[in-house]
């Protein structure tokens, strides 16, 4: 049984033990072994004006996340989504795209009107999103420089 739940300061443990788990391995290799920094990201996007973090537990574990925040654009508001992730013995299971049915229908009933949310167009989260109905931003582009 799968309950959907908004997260609070005591999920930030199993939080942080699921994300460096998901994105630490294939296709991500991100390197989250700095425990400081890790916890400083997850403060960054937790911790700001209209954040929602959302936990898929299955029989009271923590499955998935999705951590975004609302924001309020001309065309209504969107959910705003960070990171989303499965804890990855179960990615390609369609655990995924339940949580995010799950999130689509609390949304809703809060008046959320779209999800925005960006991702490597390399990597299978592209393909993912792609088939829950996600679809490219024509003329948008990511932006970054080294310093």
């Amino acid at each position: 049984m799968f309950e959907l739940k908004e997260l609070r300061r005591e999920d930030f443990p199993a939080v942080k033990e699921l994300f460096r788990r998901a994105f630490s391995g294939p296709p991500w290799n991100d390197d989250w072994s700095d425990d400081v920094r890790l916890e400083e990201y997850l403060k960054d996007i937790t911790q700001v004006r209209g954040a929602v973090g959302l936990g898929l537990f299955e029989e009271g574990s923590l499955v998935g996340i999705s951590i975004g925040e609302l924001r309020h654009w001309c065309g209504g508001t969107e959910y705003k989504i960070e990171e989303f992730c499965i804890i990855p013995e179960r990615q390609g299971s369609g655990l995924g795209g339940k949580f995010m049915e799950l999130i689509e229908g609390y949304l809703k009933q809060r008046g959320v009107e779209q999800i925005f949310l960006m991702t490597q167009r390399t990597m299978p989260a592209c393909g993912f999103y792609k088939h829950l109905g996600f679809r490219e931003i024509n003329g948008l582009v990511s932006l970054m420089k080294e310093l």
